[in-house]
């Protein structure tokens, strides 16, 4: 695959379409079971309080594995994404009814770098919070 957008048409301050990912339990079951993470904090109520979360909390690569899809499905490729990194700076809660959380995702063109490359700023937000801090993508575009 090779990015859908051009290089040429970017400006830094182009806005990717914004995008809001659901979370609920079973999210964090199926995404437990596909990583291999099962450290209770995801998926147990009364641990995660006892270790002094507010409650059961968001798997932080599954926090940032969302985010970075705004960016994927921007470019049409996820094979265009050359580095990405993120500082995590507050947990997803994820409640135990039929709402769950919900992480709100925005972005935009940074800096235009060489070799057809982009820095893409990210915003990740939860419950109002930033959830994401220093969340950064190198893409590689037509």
């Amino acid at each position: 695959m090779t990015a859908k957008i051009s290089y040429d048409d970017v400006e830094v301050g182009t806005e990717l379409p914004a995008q809001t990912f659901g979370v609920t339990r079973a999210t964090l079951v199926q995404y437990a079971g596909a990583s291999g993470d099962f450290n209770p904090i995801h998926w147990n109520e009364k641990f995660a309080k006892e270790v002094g979360l507010p409650d059961v909390i968001a798997h932080g690569m599954f926090t940032m594995a969302e985010a970075i899809r705004v960016v994927t499905d921007w470019t049409g490729d996820p094979g265009a994404v050359v580095e990405y990194g993120v500082r995590f700076t507050k947990p997803v809660v994820v409640p135990n009814d039929d709402q769950g959380a919900t992480i709100e995702v925005t972005a935009k063109v940074g800096a235009k770098l060489d070799d057809n490359t982009v820095r893409v700023d990210l915003t990740a937000l939860s419950a109002g919070q930033k959830v994401l801090g220093m969340s950064r993508a190198v893409v590689r575009l037509a």
